[in-house]
């Protein structure tokens, strides 16, 4: 039998759930290793672009549309139009060899970027086989059976199955920043967007909960696609960019001046137009640069191949340079300044003491959760086994990073238990009672006041403590956040997290290197405090999240300078915080892992993440780490930089060289009788010259320079180049000199010599 597959389902939104898996002839077992390779290949690629290798004919072809080729390609046509074919077949020569090697270089760079990129890729849950398993997200095609939860990437149009308390953040799509919630259902043919409750949309992510989901639309066919292909949008100028547009309007301007000035003269003084123009011509395209395309693509290209030997793969490969200009390093604290490594050690009751039945109560908690998988449950659960056969999960009220709590509702001998662990202050807030040795109590002023004595010692111990509450419930469909109340608050549980062994050396590291280490945590400034000494991080100033929420931004700026750490923020505080650093001047970057980090990542200048990031944390990220660590950051900053100084050490040989060459033959040739060069000759010297310039891309560095952030100083770049240009062309005006009014050299001997002495 022929299956024929359809590219559109139309307003599937509309379409009853089961109708829907008939028409994408699936069902709730999800589809076969076999039949998805099919479709992938009727649909083609899950992806926004479609992945074209490139191809060698229209990238070199690429290569022509450089303004300083163009600028050649006239000269070409006017050198044959006029009949000099010698002088075309040089230039067309010129053209060739340039595009060619930069073509190789730029093709081989390509490539690389390539294969570091398929390192870091979306992957998502999917139904094959009739099991779920990790999937790279570009295999998944309609009629794909997946599973999304907090902190997920959606990677498909679809629509929702399953959901428990789920909520996406949508505003990529519709600009609305509260999150939008998701539940299975139908709605009108004529919703838009944002009206579709039933849907989910590729490019958005999770918030919190959970949802089973069933891929409708993929790549280019999804909502996202679409806009993408409308709006062509180009993602935003890096400073390098910034840098290298900068200097190419300063190069433009020389260009023009010199070119006119010099044309103007030669004519006025009778020589040939035709001459004067393609001598004009070429003193342009002397001063210029040819290389420079190559020289960028190699040294990025080298920096990025150094970079993933060190372990930090470069997403985005303009993003170096930032990486090498940053001043300022956000970080939090957990996997970066501590081992990240959470160890359990122990659950105790509101009297501070030992508790089997509180660990019972956690142990239940993090086990049959299902919302989001999450180190501290796996640490709790692997502390201690227990026998829960008896017991049955019943339902759920995801974490979300607002309330900062998981609730899990379980029965047990006929009985429904909501059991709550949390921030310790999250979960204080919904309990009226607390449990003490002779029973149950009221939570009054007193008991609290007891609590947070207790909290406050083990804080100042560098102890993370999380709080753990129940109450019975009746049985019902669905459990929600407002049935968080009136909980009774049973006991504490303690986590510590070891500081690094290397950090103090690696801190240290980091300030000699220029940059300024803040510690941005959401969690308690106690233990914040208490971490920061221990890794010898000298507190200059902290600001809490309370704090921040009735500070202006006026306020902000003028503060954040002597503060260096912030604690017991939300997601959109450390936004504001990065925002705030750049509004200063800072060249400001972010390293971060959970979803709570990705309006963080989006505001810094230079994002960076992990590999065992969330996928939405990796997909914002300029940077991702291959392991958490700043000793890693370190040594990627250092390279960064050094791929940074090498550009700029060729603009600045070849700049000045050129210009000083190019400033002698146009003086030179207001008082001779002849052309100094021949244009010919001004072309092939300034590409020999520019030739072994590419081995600069793998020069070495002095350590002095890469002990601050390097920028763009377009100012340094014109006043090295005419210093040294004017210099050298002192010299170039004194051998003229000797060699006209000394040896009497004719034109020919003139040339020959002149050319010698230029390279």
């Amino acid at each position: 039998m022929i299956i024929v597959y359809e590219k559109d389902f139309g307003n599937y939104w509309s379409i009853p759930a089961e109708k829907l898996m008939q028409n994408l002839q699936t069902d709730i077992s999800g589809l076969s290793s076999g039949e998805a390779n099919k479709r992938l290949k009727v649909y083609g690629e899950n992806t926004i672009k479609k992945q074209k290798k490139v191809t060698k004919i229209m990238l070199f072809l690429s290569q022509l549309k450089n303004p300083i080729m163009l600028i050649l390609i006239f000269a070409t046509i006017v050198s044959a139009v006029t009949g000099d074919l010698t002088d075309a077949s040089i230039i067309l020569a010129i053209i060739l060899g340039s595009s060619i090697l930069s073509f190789f270089q730029e093709y081989r760079a390509s490539n690389a970027v390539e294969e570091l990129r398929a390192k870091v890729q979306i992957r998502s849950n999917v139904l094959r086989d009739g099991k779920f398993e990790e999937l790279p997200a570009r295999v998944i095609v309609p009629g794909d059976i997946l599973k999304f939860s907090a902190g997920s990437f959606i990677s498909v149009d679809g629509v929702v199955l399953e959901t428990d308390d789920f909520s996406v953040n949508q505003s990529i799509l519709t600009g609305e920043s509260v999150p939008a919630e998701k539940k299975p259902g139908i709605m009108p043919r004529d919703s838009s967007t944002e009206e579709r409750t039933n849907c989910v949309f590729m490019g958005t992510n999770v918030r919190n909960g959970t949802a089973t989901v069933l891929a409708v639309a993929t790549g280019e066919n999804t909502e996202f696609g679409e806009i993408a292909s409308q709006l062509k949008l180009r993602p935003p100028e890096t400073d390098f960019e910034r840098g290298v547009r900068r200097f190419g309007y300063m190069l433009t301007q020389i260009m023009l001046v010199l070119t006119l000035a010099v044309f103007a003269i030669n004519v006025y003084f009778k020589e040939p137009v035709i001459n004067s123009l393609l001598f004009s011509v070429a003193l342009a395209v002397g001063i210029t640069p040819q290389m420079l395309p190559a020289i960028v693509s190699i040294t990025l290209s080298k920096g990025s191949h150094n970079m993933s030997k060190e372990g930090v793969i470069v997403r985005r490969l303009n993003s170096i340079e930032n990486f090498g200009s940053m001043d300022i390093l956000c970080t939090d604290k957990t996997g970066t300044l501590t081992e990240g490594d959470v160890r359990f050690d122990g659950a105790v009751d509101v009297e501070g003491k030992k508790s089997d039945d509180v660990f019972k109560l956690a142990y239940l908690n993090a086990s049959l959760q299902v919302g989001m998988d999450n180190s501290l449950d796996d640490t709790i659960v692997a502390f201690k086994k227990i026998d829960i056969s008896s017991v049955k999960r019943q339902g759920e009220v995801p974490l979300d990073f607002t309330r900062e709590r998981l609730s899990v509702i379980v029965e047990e001998n006929d009985q429904y238990t909501m059991i709550t662990k949390g921030a310790l202050n999250h979960v204080l807030e919904i309990c009226a009672f607390v449990q003490q040795e002779d029973g149950i109590g009221i939570m009054d002023s007193v008991k609290l006041d007891e609590i947070h004595q207790r909290y406050m010692e083990w804080s100042n111990q560098g102890i993370r403590v999380l709080g753990v509450a129940k109450k019975f419930v009746e049985p019902k469909e669905k459990y929600v956040v407002k049935d968080e109340e009136q909980m009774t608050f049973v006991g504490f549980l303690l986590l510590f997290d070891h500081p690094k062994e290397d950090v103090v050396r690696t801190i240290s590291d980091l300030a000699i290197n220029g940059i300024a280490l803040r510690v941005i945590t959401g969690d308690n400034k106690l233990i914040a405090m208490h971490t920061a000494g221990c890794v010898g991080l000298e507190i200059k100033g902290v600001i809490t999240g309370s704090e921040l929420i009735k500070m202006s931004d006026q306020v902000l700026w003028s503060s954040i300078e002597d503060t260096n750490l912030f604690a017991e923020v939300d997601p959109n505080q450390k936004e504001r915080i990065n925002l705030a650093l750049k509004k200063r001047g800072h060249v400001v970057g972010y390293m971060g892992d959970g979803i709570n980090d990705v309006p963080a990542l989006h505001a810094a200048d230079v994002s960076i993440s992990v590999d065992n990031a969330v996928d939405v944390a990796k997909e914002s990220a300029d940077f991702v780490l291959m392991e958490k660590s700043l000793e890693v950051l370190n040594r990627g900053i250092e390279l960064g930089r050094t791929t940074f100084a090498n550009t700029l050490k060729y603009i600045f040989v070849t700049t000045s060289a050129n210009f000083g060459n190019m400033f002698s033959m146009a003086g030179a040739s207001l008082f001779m009788p002849f052309l100094p060069l021949l244009p010919k000759q001004i072309l092939l010297l300034n590409f020999l010259s520019d030739f072994p310039a590419i081995a600069i891309a793998n020069d070495a560095v002095d350590q002095e320079v890469l002990k601050k952030p390097r920028r763009w100083d377009i100012q340094l770049i014109r006043n090295f180049m005419f210093t040294f240009g004017f210099l050298s062309s002192v010299f170039d005006y004194l051998t003229f000199a000797v060699l006209l009014i000394i040896f009497e050299a004719s034109e020919g001997i003139f040339k020959v010599a002149g050319l010698y002495c230029q390279s």
